[in-house]
């Protein structure tokens, strides 16, 4: 086995996001479909990885301590660029979204265990290509498959579980931005007149002005709602109640927006402007590398022997997502931009991880313009009530 360390690791994600960004600036197909920069560098690498370890039997790792963190960073940073205004628009859109998400949560177990009598498996390793690994991602994945291996005797659960997450995240990458290009001319929506993006800056834009201490006022900021997230994780642990990390990053952020806003504007520098372009320069940037990372460490021989099943299921799994989102998701989200937008990241929620998302919307406000509401709607669904729900589900159908 080649292990590759962390700071390596890293820096040859940067060279990824690099090599992704010029190949979208240069491809007009590309930024047509809203195809995520992360996605382009990050699937070469693990395809040449998996060649690789064809050709010539070499087990590449990367150890990705950084990734976990640039999740983080990126939370804060949208929690640092919502406004209360914009999350008390969120309240009934929130709830649709989250009834959308749980009933398709259902119908994903229901695919799986068909899918799984169908070739002659126990109907409930089904379950680990429905919400366990798509919905729920390679955290839920590893939750529950000791259980499956235990309780159930699915011996490759597992591996199933980890299969279906990779195909199902490279996946998600990919259906995003195409979605939303077909609703905005089936439906001729009209693209956003706002450019003041949530996270990252429009295709075309060349320069933005942001000086030395908005980057580093952003920076401390940014690091500062980690540390505030951290902490609250902490004490939410404590009680009982557990979180994933990135929404007490996010909860923190809204927080130091809205409660220390009116002493940041009193005593804080007067280019403020400068330091909220930072924060979502800096937030697009670690939302990126963690993406890339994330899909450069994926290791696709483990499909083989199994690679039949995951094929029929995923196939049959990213159909049902992409016609649930266009005759489903987007009208009852209201067929207007901003469901659009959120159309563009449900198949993260259902097929990747709330990154996945949100990298998918990000690419199409890049292309179409802002979509502040959208921005604040699914990381509260994918980040907080989804793991309930799913949990809650998986549980249902185990017994």
């Amino acid at each position: 086995m080649i292990q590759i360390d962390a700071f390596l690791s890293f820096n040859i994600a940067v060279v990824l996001l690099l090599l992704g960004k010029a190949i979208t600036l240069r491809s007009e197909w590309l930024r047509r479909y809203s195809i995520p920069e992360p996605v382009v560098g990050g699937v070469l690498c693990a395809a040449l990885v998996a060649g690789l370890h064809v050709a010539f039997d070499w087990q590449i790792e990367f150890h990705l301590e950084m990734r976990d963190f640039m999740l983080l960073v990126f939370f804060a940073g949208i929690g640092l660029g919502s406004e209360i205004s914009t999350l008390r628009k969120g309240g009934r859109p929130l709830l649709i979204l989250l009834l959308l998400a749980s009933g398709y949560m259902i119908a994903q177990n229901l695919l799986g265990i068909s899918a799984a009598t169908l070739f002659g498996l126990e109907p409930r390793a089904g379950l680990m290509a429905g919400s366990i690994s798509l919905t729920g991602g390679v955290g839920t994945t590893t939750a529950w498959a000791p259980i499956f291996v235990e309780q159930l005797g699915i011996d490759n659960a597992m591996e199933l579980g980890i299969a279906s997450n990779m195909v199902g995240m490279i996946a998600a990458c990919v259906i995003g931005g195409p979605i939303a290009a077909f609703l905005m001319r089936r439906h001729r929506v009209q693209p956003s007149q706002d450019t003041d993006l949530d996270i990252g800056v429009p295709h075309d834009t060349v320069v933005k002005r942001i000086d030395y201490f908005g980057i580093l006022w952003s920076i401390l900021i940014l690091n500062l709602a980690v540390m505030l997230g951290l902490g609250l994780h902490a004490l939410l642990e404590g009680t009982g109640l557990t979180l994933p990390t990135f929404v007490s990053c996010l909860i923190a952020g809204i927080l130091l927006r809205n409660l220390g806003g009116p002493v940041f504007r009193r005593h804080g520098p007067r280019n403020r402007r400068s330091i909220y372009l930072g924060f979502s320069l800096i937030s697009d940037l670690a939302l990126g590398l963690f993406l890339t990372m994330a899909l450069m460490g994926l290791q696709l021989w483990r499909l083989e022997g199994i690679f039949v099943f995951i094929a029929v299921v995923l196939a049959l799994q990213i159909l049902m997502t992409i016609l649930f989102t266009i005759f489903v998701v987007f009208r009852a989200m209201g067929a207007d931009y901003e469901a659009t937008v959120i159309s563009a990241g449900f198949g993260g929620v259902t097929l990747g991880s709330t990154a996945t998302a949100i990298a998918n919307m990000t690419a199409v406000t890049q292309q179409y313009g802002a979509a502040h509401r959208a921005f604040i709607i699914v990381p509260v669904v994918c980040g907080f009530f989804i793991d309930i729900v799913n949990a809650l589900i998986i549980s249902v159908f185990v017994g």
